[in-house]
């Protein structure tokens, strides 16, 4: 097995165009473009179907990128795995973290511990009528299972977060089906990121044997009981297959990070944040304790599907002005915020199927300076 060291840079953006930061450490030589394996990001779109600003900024990098990589911007796109989720609500700061792996030769003799690695696939491109079904559950579950194994991890359980961007269906897509004779799971663009956000989920889930793998079309956004720990899946209207990013700690791994995670039962489970912070030797509120510095946090948020949080009613799921999707954000993002003693956090709305119902998986990285 090689040996690799990931790295992890969080960097601000003013807008869903902006590339100057990631440009700047570029020039510096503080990252090597030639290393960049995933790129995640939080842009200040509204997270909904029509959230053009994923694409944009993915388009922005691509087109930055593809000079320094002598390649074309869909060249650079396909080489590198962009995760852009949309939606900043309430403290949330627009941002992206930027990972990046190198093979490195041999292995120390002191490094017993397992370090940070990531890994990444994808799936073929689904046809709508496979979106929120059977289909989209079997290809996740190889393609994580591909991430891990380009991750070098062996172990199930060292994997922390599992980090997918997947497709939605829109009108001329459920056309094009139905012109087959074929029906989608819905006809509803909206409802269909739910859908493809739970399948993908359960695609995580079986991977990791998380669930059995009997898992059928009518599981999906109907037992949810049956979930992942690990999983963040975010839709988006740029794409027909999906984008698989496994992050956990491989003994193959010579990096200075660490990562670990926490399950949040609901969406103001600050004992799950503080437990996430813990497992990778943080405190609450402190960007460094103990020769530590945290990183980022990423973490998933609903609004609980019973419409209750520990018994008092809640009306995110009835309010008509504003989605649920971006209520839960703005909740969990605050709450996350506020432990962690930064705005410049991941936090993704829609965890069908990811973490207990009203509650997500919270993931956490550390940069370890010893």
């Amino acid at each position: 097995m090689r040996t690799t060291s990931a790295g992890v840079v969080r960097i601000a953006t003013k807008g869903p165009g902006d590339v100057s930061g990631l440009m700047s450490m570029i020039d510096s030589g503080a990252i090597d473009p030639r290393e960049i394996l995933a790129i995640l990001g939080k842009t200040e779109g509204n997270g909904g179907v029509n959230d053009f600003t994923r694409e944009y900024a993915v388009a922005a990098l691509c087109t930055a990128l593809a000079p320094r990589l002598a390649l074309t911007p869909h060249e650079v796109e396909q080489r590198i795995a962009f995760v852009m989720s949309g939606g900043t609500e309430g403290v949330l700061s627009p941002h992206i973290t930027v990972f990046t792996r190198r093979e490195v030769e041999g292995r120390p003799a002191l490094l017993s511990v397992k370090r940070l690695s990531i890994g990444i696939a994808q799936t073929r491109d689904f046809l709508p009528e496979e979106l929120g079904r059977t289909a989209q559950i079997v290809e996740t579950a190889e393609a994580v299972k591909a991430a891990m194994k380009d991750a070098g991890i062996l172990d199930p359980a060292d994997v922390h977060f599992v980090q997918i961007k997947c497709p939605l269906l829109t009108s001329d897509r459920v056309e094009a089906a139905s012109a087959r004779g074929n029906k989608t799971v819905t006809t509803s663009a909206y409802n269909s990121m739910a859908y493809s956000r739970g399948a993908s989920a359960l695609g995580v889930a079986v991977a990791l044997g998380e669930i059995a793998p009997d898992v059928r079309d009518e599981h999906v956004l109907r037992r949810y009981d049956l979930f992942s720990t690990v999983a963040s899946t975010s839709a988006g209207i740029e794409l027909m297959h999906n984008v698989v990013i496994v992050l956990g700690n491989s003994a193959s791994s010579v990096s200075a990070f660490e990562i670990g995670h926490a399950v949040m039962d609901d969406a103001i489970d600050a004992t799950a944040v503080s437990a996430a912070l813990q497992s990778v030797g943080l405190g609450i509120a402190s960007q460094a304790q103990a020769g530590r510095e945290l990183v980022n946090i990423f973490a998933k948020a609903e609004a609980s599907p019973d419409g209750t949080v520990r018994s008092f009613r809640h009306t995110m799921l009835e309010d008509t002005d504003i989605s649920s999707t971006r209520h839960a954000r703005a909740a969990v993002g605050g709450l996350i915020a506020g432990l962690a003693g930064t705005s410049a956090v991941y936090v993704s709305g829609g965890a069908e199927h990811q973490g207990p119902p009203g509650g997500g998986p919270v993931a956490a990285i550390a940069r370890l300076s010893d």
